[in-house]
């Protein structure tokens, strides 16, 4: 007869975290301790929870456990490999873990662990019928208990303190252009895969011609997937706007009410990952690549909107004052000059892909070429919508690809900034050219103070070691299949395409 033996472990063996690690540091405010009461109520009415965060690229990366185990997880966190923070978008290390990284993260020597806490404020059952599995963004930490200094989430957290402590809030509007294509018949692009060396694209079919914008018929010709994302999204919890059908063929854009920045910044990740997941289940393949290597495709881009509130009065900072006379008031022309002037150093967090920079040009006119603003213009980088007390900014410079926490919390700081100087910035003032390519963006980062001051010397050189990588694998591929130079080269396709 065989008998079966179960092992009692300790809490902290098997990668559960560290008994008590949220309690020993501190790590949870009021509103998390209430959250995470209800949490704990509800796990007996699921089977498996995804614990998640948001590596250096804006991808979701995760580890699934039973709800059992989640109960222990959720208060002494779980272990995770670093191995997010290494890799650039083709999976090739980047960051070298068995000698000294170079990055002033000691931990990362040997590729030890760090501990991810859940916040029990993003604990959310995903609405798949009979699988009941939930998802829950995490926030990363040394064993030490301090913030991870790679982790993106906390740098988003850091700025938004800023804010508190003036008693200020900003507030951010998601609208959002991605490609809706059907998956064909084909092998799943493993030929040729390995570190560094992205398989072929997926095999994808355009859904409807195009170039007919906003047209009834041709979103109705994605309606039987675009309609149950929408119900997907609601019943996530996600402040749905509108979904409507953009110029490209299949092309859609989906917009959200107005959030709290880091909400907004978790739901920028739940929607792309489980859009993504959705499409795959049914048969097809959502993309939030910029421009795709298919033919007669157009660019999408990621446009935030941006305001902030006086959380003393309740009044929108942004709205005309009596006495001004532009469309905005004295602070808003002041936070639009912050992003003004930090656009070229922050062009990489925005648009940190090769593939992007194919939509800054002048070829393509609705897309930003130079850091300017303008009252209802959709060729300016910022464009103003006065509208009393909802008037607001929407930053158009972004790719929809783009890491949410870096994104938001740059034009944060970038605004904050402009909001300590006094100098005006008029519309129609002179303006400095935005990065033509992603080379002339990782310069403009390389070489940038303030992009030191916002991320931290470890967090910024990690970025650029991975962006390097990035650009030295692209470079060599050029120089052997000398593609044209205004083109989205197979490279771009298989790099992009598939995991974004």
């Amino acid at each position: 007869m065989t008998m079966s033996r179960t092992w009692s472990l300790p809490d902290n063996d098997s990668g559960v975290g560290r008994p008590s690690f949220v309690a020993e540091f501190g790590l949870w405010n009021d509103e998390q301790i209430a959250a995470a009461e209800k949490v704990e109520a509800a796990l007996d009415d699921v089977d498996l929870v995804r614990v998640v965060f948001g590596d250096p690229h804006g991808l979701a990366r995760s580890k699934t456990v039973p709800a059992h185990v989640f109960r222990t997880v959720l208060r002494n966190g779980l272990d995770f490999s670093p191995g997010p923070f290494l890799f650039d978008t083709g999976h090739a290390v980047a960051v070298d873990f068995l000698a000294d990284p170079g990055v002033g993260v000691g931990e990362l020597l040997g590729a030890g662990d760090f501990v991810l806490v859940p916040d029990p404020r993003t604990f959310q059952v995903l609405p798949r019928g009979q699988r009941r599995t939930a998802w829950v963004v995490g926030d990363e930490y040394l064993r030490d208990g301090s913030p991870h200094p790679l982790a993106t989430r906390h740098l988003l957290h850091r700025v938004c303190a800023r804010y508190a402590e003036r008693d200020l809030a900003p507030v951010i509007g998601l609208e959002v252009e991605w490609y809706l294509t059907r998956l064909v018949a084909g092998p799943v692009g493993n030929a040729g895969n390995g570190f560094g060396r992205q398989g072929p694209a997926p095999a994808v079919a355009a859904m409807n011609p195009g170039y007919q914008f906003n047209l009834d018929s041709y979103y109705d010709a994605v309606a039987d997937i675009a309609d149950p994302l929408a119900a997907m999204l609601m019943a996530l919890g996600l402040p749905l706007r509108t979904i409507e059908h953009e110029s490209g063929p299949g092309q859609l854009e989906t917009t959200f009410d107005p959030m709290l920045a880091l909400a907004a910044a978790d739901a920028m990740l739940l929607f792309r990952t489980q859009v993504k997941q959705e499409c795959r289940r049914r048969g097809y393949h959502a993309s939030f690549m910029t421009l795709p290597g298919l033919e007669g495709f157009d660019p999408s881009g990621w446009h935030l909107h941006q305001s902030v509130v006086d959380t003393t009065t309740n009044r929108n900072l942004f709205a005309p004052d009596d006495g001004t006379t532009g469309p905005l008031s004295v602070a808003g022309e002041a936070y639009v000059r912050g992003l003004l002037a930090h656009a070229r150093e922050f062009c990489l967090l925005s648009v940190p892909t090769v593939n992007g920079y194919h939509r800054l040009a002048p070829r393509f006119p609705l897309s930003p070429t130079s850091a300017n603003w303008r009252e209802e213009d959709r060729s300016a980088m910022i464009r103003v919508f006065n509208a009393g007390s909802a008037t607001h900014v929407e930053n158009r410079i972004g790719e929809p690809c783009a890491n949410p926490y870096l994104v938001i919390a740059a034009q944060l700081h970038a605004g904050l900034a402009g909001l300590d100087s006094a100098d005006a910035v008029p519309a129609g003032a002179q303006a400095a050219a935005l990065p033509a390519s992603f080379d002339a963006a990782l310069a403009a980062f390389r070489e940038s103070s303030r992009a030191e001051e916002l991320l931290g010397t470890p967090l910024k050189t990690c970025l650029q070691k991975l962006k390097e990588s990035e650009a030295s694998r692209f470079r060599a591929w050029c120089a052997t299949e000398h593609p044209a130079t205004d083109s989205v080269t197979e490279w771009e396709h298989r790099e992009y395409f598939g995991v974004f």
